[in-house]
């Protein structure tokens, strides 16, 4: 059982990195395209603040993977290496292809896959899923909205400035939410590897009798996590920073700012949500500020499919994943 449970780990670790990786977009996408930084500057910067939203947030979220998504009575470390398997497939896949997708959508059918085809309804907690449902929907809308609003109030502000020093200005500002999306990113994805190490711990009995998430595993998570968005995923990264719009550091800074607030909000609330999602919904947003002619609608229509098909896609290849395990190991 221990060697399952620390190739578990290891196996979530690789999934974290991963995640580090699709996700490096999220957080540089708009500071590449507005040139405030180079691609290579950028994922330095966004590293950092990924690992420093480790002293900052708590663990809500790791504890809505952890226990939010599948009842713990039907949880093994074969379901877990299962849910694990299908997202890495998923996310691999799609990060190849330039298609930034939600990481966390991934991981969180993985999940159900196993638990639906082998155990039924019964075995999952449908008020967690519900809510993160809901946010699938929510968290793009509500990065849109802000955009929008956000970048309305700064054209008002700024309407009689000198373009040249506003320019400048937000150079600097820009520097800075980017800096705090990438605390919200780090303070909403990295938990949710947490979660499932500390459910895979948990369903081994490494635990003892109640849930909860290790101090390694936080900053092993963080650390991981951060690695990841050093690498990038540079075809993702053009895809966001490029393909939806084009920016400049005054929008730039707007679009980190909606999605910063919104990444940040949902953490503290415990609600797993995508970082992908949010900051498409943000940038598109802010470039509606210009009319909807200026949005690149079809590579929005090419996300938005990607999106669709992630929580079906991750959920079949891990249920495909268990069912072949069930047949060559006793007892599942």
């Amino acid at each position: 059982m221990l060697t399952l449970v620390i190739i578990g780990i290891a196996i979530a670790l690789l999934f974290d990195f991963l995640n580090g990786m699709n996700d490096a977009a999220n957080s540089i996408a708009t500071i590449v395209a507005t040139r405030v930084l180079s691609p290579f500057a950028a994922v330095l910067w966004a590293a950092f603040w990924n690992f420093a939203a480790a002293f900052i947030f708590s663990v809500t979220v790791a504890d809505t993977i952890g226990k939010g998504i599948v009842s713990s009575e039907y949880v093994n470390v074969y379901l877990i290496l299962a849910a694990l398997a299908g997202a890495i497939v998923w996310v691999y896949f799609c990060t190849r292809m330039g298609l930034p997708i939600s990481v966390s959508h991934a991981l969180i059918g993985g999940l159900v896959g196993p638990a639906l085809f082998t155990y039924g309804a019964k075995a999952l907690v449908w008020s967690g899923i519900l809510k993160i449902g809901l946010f699938i929907v929510l968290s793009p809308v509500i990065g849109l909205i802000l955009g929008f609003l956000i970048m309305c109030i700064v054209m008002f502000i700024f309407k009689r400035s000198n373009p040249f020093k506003t320019n400048k200005l937000f150079h600097i500002l820009q520097l800075i939410s980017s800096a705090i999306f990438s605390l919200g990113h780090g303070g909403n994805d990295a938990q949710k590897t947490m979660g499932i190490i500390a459910i895979l711990l948990y369903s081994g009995g490494f635990l003892g009798t109640e849930f909860h998430v290790p101090l390694w595993v936080i900053f092993a998570c963080y650390s991981t996590i951060s690695l990841g968005t050093i690498t990038g995923g540079w075809r993702v990264i053009r895809t966001l920073g490029d393909g939806l719009a084009s920016l400049k550091p005054v929008q730039g800074f707007c679009a980190e700012t909606s999605g910063a607030l919104t990444l940040i909000g949902t953490a503290i609330a415990g609600i797993p949500v995508s970082t992908t999602h949010t900051i498409t919904g943000s940038i598109i947003g802010v470039g509606m500020t210009k009319g909807v002619s200026s949005i690149r609608w079809a590579t929005a229509f090419n996300i938005v499919a990607a999106w669709i098909f992630t929580i079906p896609a991750s959920l079949v290849i891990s249920g495909g994943v268990y069912a072949i395990m069930r047949l060559f190991i006793a007892g599942l």
